[in-house]
């Protein structure tokens, strides 16, 4: 299920977000302040961003505009949650790049309702990925190079569709182990050095697109 980041100072908001996802099946992380949020996103990074816009250490608004600023947060999804209710405020948000926004006091329904929406919307927008003479579809969970089959393992596949989905931006090794082989992965982290060999040689001259960037992770462009 996917993982939410909440980032409230209001203890008691917080907690009614963090229950209500909870409940709702999803994982969820709680933050109080921005740099508390800034440097769990440097270990793992979140499906969804329930954000405040009054905060201790940073207006929720400039959060959005560096989050937007950066190539792996670019296409995170971000609903804005804040008391103000004016129109002006709600268009600053969007403009900034938030993909929704949600006026204090919401209904617990309402929230998982935004949720659900921007969640599902992000589904459909990564059921084809493609760079150069790579195609994946994941629909048929299928990948094709320079229009054949391209047959793969269950991690090959899903270490090629993060690096699609993230594509031209550097990944580093720490993503990959968590998303690919999960937070609990003790193994050593060569088990992805030889996957990257594997998938570039099943991938035949496309396999030269994807990078190693010494000592950060890798990248497909």
């Amino acid at each position: 299920m996917a993982l939410i980041y909440a980032v409230e100072d209001d203890k008691n908001i917080l907690e009614i977000e963090m229950f209500a996802l909870k409940n709702s099946g999803y994982q969820v992380e709680g933050f109080e302040s921005a740099r508390e949020f800034y440097k769990r996103l440097e270990t793992r990074m979140p499906e969804l961003v329930l954000l405040d816009v009054m905060l201790p250490d940073q207006d929720g608004l400039e959060i959005v505009k560096e989050l937007r600023k950066r190539p792996e947060t670019r296409k995170l999804p971000i609903i804005m949650v804040t008391a103000k209710t004016s129109e002006i405020d709600k268009v600053k948000g969007l403009d900034m790049g938030a993909d929704d926004y949600l006026t204090k006091p919401f209904g617990v329904m309402e929230l998982i309702a935004r949720v659900k929406a921007i969640l599902r919307r992000t589904v459909e927008e990564d059921k084809f990925l493609g760079v150069g003479d790579v195609f994946l579809d994941d629909e048929k969970r299928m990948v094709y190079v320079h229009g054949e089959p391209c047959t793969l393992t269950f991690k090959e596949y899903e270490l090629l569709k993060l690096l699609l989905h993230h594509s031209g931006v550097v990944v580093s090794r720490e993503i990959i182990l968590d998303r690919v082989w999960g937070i609990d992965f003790e193994g050593e982290s060569r088990t992805l050095d030889m996957h990257i060999r594997t998938l570039r040689q099943k991938l035949g001259e496309a396999g030269t697109m994807i990078r190693t960037v010494r000592n950060v992770g890798y990248v497909i462009e």
